[in-house]
């Protein structure tokens, strides 16, 4: 035996050695990667799988099991390109082919679904349920005729009703999204065409000039912090991209200006808000924008004393979306401030209607109820002439002025003296109730702190002034007539 022959036998040993061991190592992911699969352990399962193909690249078996596996994940172009490769090692695997005849159909690609449900007809002719595929992707053939004609002719009606029954089958064919997402925006069931062209970005290939698309249908309905997020995830994939980066720059600076303005709100800035709300409005007056701005500003309004402008942001808002519980009750609050408490209990019925879980809604209900039979009697605002919303400076400057004026001493009639009196004692009421924070806020909860039946019904406690003067204040010397001294706190 020639050394050559020695070391071909030699050679081939170490071969059968190093590939049984192979096998054994495949085998043993093969058998660990479907305990995972069966445990819905997807993740593992694919681990397991891409050990046994690194180690045995041909192995049909562990390629094919990992195609199952993306299926059930729902990774359809990965799967049909595992089955491809099985096909090309083993044209013969028919349960294989059918799995790809399936994913083709799904995808829309019905005369490749066809052709491979063919093969496996001829050889097993009998095959009940690849005889119903074939009979399907007929219908749907057909079906699919009828849409390109409906939808060049303009009939989305019809485009829509044929969609929403083959796209049961053919899940993941992007076109037909699309199409039923054009018809849809045609309609003006935006949103709905946002959630199809969603799908059609998962879809495709190359899904940047979608993402745009959706990124703008995203604007236009005024969700405009994810249309940003879509934009951002387009130039990740194309940086450069005609469209995608200059729609970049503008959303992104529209975006900056209203996270600016939720800011000033939360520093109660309130005319500093007002002001980056116009100029943003100025930079970019699309209505999506303004209708962004008029939810942030409506506030501002309010709380700067602009009734009416708050309620016509509201009623803008609304306007486009009625059922947005969050704004009824913004106009609500308005209401209240105008002293319209039928409007705000109105507004406050209609958000616990359409949320009927809105805590806001709920207790601002309440609330106006109680505002509105509390009208009528003594109301502390309108003696001193400010607004609900008035600032502690606001109230004391009011006070003074009336306190001032309203003074006893300055009347010597004693009729006007009498009138004088009983005038000067609201305004020292309304005083002691406006700047006192917990009493204000009963009085504004709508229990008057010092009226002792509205206590007894709404609790708490009262300033026990109800039938004379206030603390600090003294009634004039004593007896009647004469002279009259009358301490004041001007505080």
């Amino acid at each position: 035996m020639t050394i050559y022959q020695h070391l071909l036998i030699l050679w081939s040993s170490l071969f059968a050695s190093t590939f049984a061991g192979t096998a054994e190592e495949v085998a043993k992911h093969l058998e660990l990667g479907s305990q995972f699969l069966a445990r819905a352990q997807f993740a593992d399962a694919l681990t397991q799988y891409h050990a046994a193909i690194e180690l045995d690249p041909k192995s049909y078996q562990a390629i094919y099991r990992r195609a199952t596996t993306y299926l059930a994940m729902g990774r359809g172009k990965a799967a049909i390109v595992d089955l491809e490769r099985v096909l090309e090692l083993k044209p013969d695997f028919y349960g294989a082919r059918i799995q790809r005849g399936n994913i083709l159909l799904k995808q829309g690609e019905l005369e490749a679904a066809e052709a491979d449900f063919n093969i496996v007809l001829n050889h097993d002719s009998s095959n009940n349920d690849v005889q119903e595929k074939t009979a399907l992707i007929e219908q749907h053939r057909q079906l699919r005729h009828q849409i390109k004609s409906a939808y060049a002719g303009g009939d989305c009606a019809t485009v829509e009703e044929y969609i929403n029954h083959i796209i049961e089958i053919q899940v993941w064919d992007a076109s037909l999204y699309r199409m039923r997402a054009k018809c849809l925006e045609e309609r003006g069931e935006l949103k709905k065409a946002i959630h199809d062209m969603r799908i059609v970005s998962k879809l495709s290939t190359d899904s940047t000039d979608t993402m745009f698309e959706t990124s703008k249908l995203l604007y236009t309905v005024g969700d405009l912090e994810e249309s940003l997020n879509v934009i951002r995830e387009c130039l990740k994939l194309n940086p450069d991209h005609k469209s995608c980066y200059p729609f970049y720059k503008k959303l992104r600076k529209v975006v900056k200006s209203l996270e600016s303005m939720k800011k000033k709100v939360e520093n109660s800035d309130w005319m500093a808000c007002l002001e980056e709300g116009q100029k943003t409005m100025k930079f970019d007056p699309t209505p999506s924008v303004q209708l962004n701005v008029f939810r942030i500003t409506n506030r501002c309004q309010r709380e700067a004393g602009h009734i009416s402008e708050a309620i016509a942001e509201c009623n803008e808002i609304l306007n486009d979306d009625p059922s947005d519980a969050d704004i009824l009750c913004e106009r609500a609050e308005a209401h209240i401030l105008d002293e319209d408490y039928d409007s705000a209990i109105e507004d406050y019925q209609k958000a616990t209607e359409v949320n009927p879980d809105h805590r806001e809604a709920k207790e601002g209900l309440e609330h106006a109820k109680r505002l509105k039979t509390q009208a009528g009697k003594r109301d502390y605002y309108k003696i001193l002439g400010v607004k609900r919303n008035a600032s502690k400076r606001e109230i004391t400057k009011a006070y003074r002025k009336l306190a001032q004026k309203w003074h006893p001493d300055n009347f010597s009639d004693e009729e006007e003296k009498k009138k004088a009196e009983k005038k000067f004692i609201d305004i020292a009421a309304a005083k002691e109730v406006l700047q006192d924070e917990e009493k204000r806020r009963q009085f504004d909860q709508g229990v008057d702190p010092l009226d002792p039946e509205a206590q007894r019904q709404g609790g708490g406690h009262h300033g026990g002034f109800g039938h004379g003067f206030p603390h600090g204040f003294h009634h004039f010397g004593g007896g009647g007539g004469g002279e009259h001294s009358f301490k004041f706190n001007w505080g």
